[in-house]
């Protein structure tokens, strides 16, 4: 029996425990969907499309992104980066939505916002950076 379990059936009357194990099993069972949610949202083509177009930008203004894309967009969303979740990008990117998506994004906006848009597009750059190099220094 875990050390949970035992502590609970051992400090509480027997309706009690029940309220409390019914407690907990509703508590994971409402924290399910939102974590499922989350992984769901984390795929959504539209948004993947958009992320990948401006981190190639960031690429462009500092190197060390470069390879580090997927890695990087996984750790935003809290994803582990393994062989499931790289197969399920490339599922992604390889649909219609992505590539209208992609399409739509590239005709972007008239030049005179593009100089306005390349500060903010730096601080976005630097702070997704940052929390790339945070998450995998917390995993080492």
């Amino acid at each position: 029996m875990p050390l949970i379990a035992r502590t609970i059936a051992l400090s509480m009357a027997p309706i009690q425990r029940i309220f409390t194990l019914l407690g907990v099993a509703a508590a994971i069972a409402t924290a399910a969907p939102v974590v499922a949610q989350t992984h769901t949202r984390a795929f959504d083509a539209k948004a993947l499309a958009r992320y990948d177009l401006s981190y190639v930008k960031c690429e462009a203004r500092f190197p060390d992104m470069q390879g580090h894309r997927d890695e990087a967009y996984l750790n935003l969303w809290r994803i582990r980066s393994d062989d499931k979740s790289a197969a399920r990008l490339a599922n992604v990117r390889g649909g219609s939505v992505y590539r209208a998506e992609r399409q739509l994004a590239m005709k972007g906006p008239a030049k005179g916002a593009a100089s306005a848009a390349a500060s903010p597009l730096e601080r976005e750059c630097q702070g997704l950076w940052a929390e790339h190099q945070r998450i995998t220094k917390d995993k080492r």
